[in-house]
């Protein structure tokens, strides 16, 4: 039994089940950039950014630099009683690059979890309005109130119900299947339908508090809108009073090419949420918004005792002083056209892949079984997935079928060539029926 097998065998007695979506036995000991580097020493170039949440890459030295330097100055004092200088720095520099032309402020957290519960307190003290609409298939996470506005896994909602009352949702505007897993997608009125039927026969939209959306839904499975949808929805919004917010945990800071992946659409949300990348991994995340929706509350109505961790707000500082020096945005906006400079070649290439799509580095890659009908296939997926692992490159498989191409910004053009050579390699092998032996039981979403 080598160290991984023995580490993963003690894991397994302590560690509980609902705290890991099994993938591979990959233990990790260290990484630098893209790469990882487990504790038998075997390297991979890491596709998946540890869950698009080291934007920055692993171990940059500017990041841990500024933690190192703010240990030793001291590691917390809460702001829910008291001042420091790192919030105040993070919260001017987060106002500055978020979007929107009126006057902001922020709160910051642990995880996006608790910005996106965050949102629905703002959402419905601000309007006093009972209700939040959000998608089918969005990820929203793991707390309560974030669980209930999410709608993407049984196994997020099995047992232990009911989901908190007043969360309601629609379809998601795919723009390359329709509603209900139809081979086309639907028109911006037919995806909007189902929200208007909603206002006229049970949930009056002059009770609406708050629209909640992903500007490309992530662990939905890498999926864009139609074109003009939020632009309407937003319309819409304006029409009944109703707040728009955006979920930008996954997508923000540098993932699409931007600071917001707002900005590739011409809307202007009322409140948005940051997280994962943010801190360069640390636990932090942050609501950005409108002044007079974010000072509605008084305290302590979303405050947390560690939020605003020194540690982090220097992590995060950093973070984005590397994605500026580094012209990070610009990387992921070339690195992306990139790599689907030879990805956009493969629906054509091969049988089994569906749609590329994504904006930077973002990029989902639909598996199929049926190119013409659209018909996912998750087993397919996921024996690729392995195929890559067992040839150095970390990649996974969202919505059962969806390779999730989300490398850290800091990749290299050689590693991108490497990691494409192996995944077109490992696709071939499938269709040639090379891995069809391959174990994937118990694994994936």
């Amino acid at each position: 039994m080598n160290k991984s097998e023995q580490l993963i065998n003690e894991d397994s007695k302590y560690f509980a089940k609902p705290g890991r979506i099994k993938y591979y036995p990959l233990a990790i000991s260290h990484g630098y950039g893209a790469t990882l580097v487990d504790v038998e020493g075997k390297t991979y170039i890491d596709l998946l950014s540890s869950a698009s949440s080291q934007n920055v890459g692993h171990a940059p030295k500017q990041v841990t630099d500024a933690i190192k330097a703010q240990v030793d100055q001291f590691i917390h004092y809460t702001p829910a009683y008291m001042y420091h200088e790192p919030l105040v720095k993070l919260a001017k520099k987060i106002c500055e690059i978020a979007p929107g032309s009126y006057e902001k402020r922020v709160l910051f957290g642990l995880s996006g979890s608790d910005a996106n519960d965050g949102i629905v307190k703002l959402a419905r003290a601000y309007t006093g309005r009972p209700y939040i609409i959000s998608f089918i298939n969005a990820y929203h996470g793991s707390t309560y109130g974030s669980l209930s506005m999410s709608a993407i896994s049984l196994n997020m909602r099995k047992h232990y119900g009911p989901m908190l009352p007043g969360f309601y949702h629609i379809p998601f505007p795919d723009n390359y299947r329709g509603m209900f897993e139809h081979q086309n997608p639907n028109t911006i009125e037919e995806y909007l339908a189902p929200l208007k039927e909603m206002f006229e026969k049970y949930v009056p939209a002059d009770e609406v508090a708050c629209i909640m959306i992903e500007t490309i839904q992530g662990d939905g499975g890498l999926l864009e809108p139609v074109d003009g949808y939020f632009e309407t929805l937003q319309d819409l919004c304006q029409t009944h009073g109703i707040l728009l917010a955006v979920d930008d945990i996954q997508q923000g800071l540098g993932r699409t090419g931007y600071w917001s992946s707002v900005s590739h659409y011409n809307i202007e949300p009322d409140l948005i949420t940051f997280g994962k990348s943010l801190a360069g991994g640390l636990p932090m995340s942050a609501i950005v918004g409108r002044s007079e929706i974010m000072d509605y509350l008084d305290a302590p109505a979303h405050l947390f005792t560690t939020g605003a961790n020194p540690v982090s707000c220097e992590a995060a500082l950093a973070t984005i002083s590397m994605i500026e020096d580094q012209n990070l945005l610009q990387a992921s906006t070339d690195k992306g056209h990139y790599v689907r400079k030879r990805l956009n070649q493969w629906p054509e290439k091969y049988k089994s892949v569906g749609n590329v799509r994504g904006k930077g580095l973002s990029i989902g890659i639909d598996i199929v079984s049926d190119k013409i009908k659209k018909v996912r296939d998750p087993e397919a997926a996921l024996k690729i997935c392995n195929c890559c692992y067992d040839n150095g490159v970390v990649i996974i498989a969202v919505a059962g079928n969806v390779l999730r191409f989300q490398p850290p910004l800091v990749i290299t053009y050689d590693q991108l060539d490497t990691a494409l050579n192996v995944l077109e390699a490992a696709i071939q092998d499938f269709e040639t029926g090379k891995l069809d032996n391959y174990d994937i039981a118990g694994q994936g979403w």
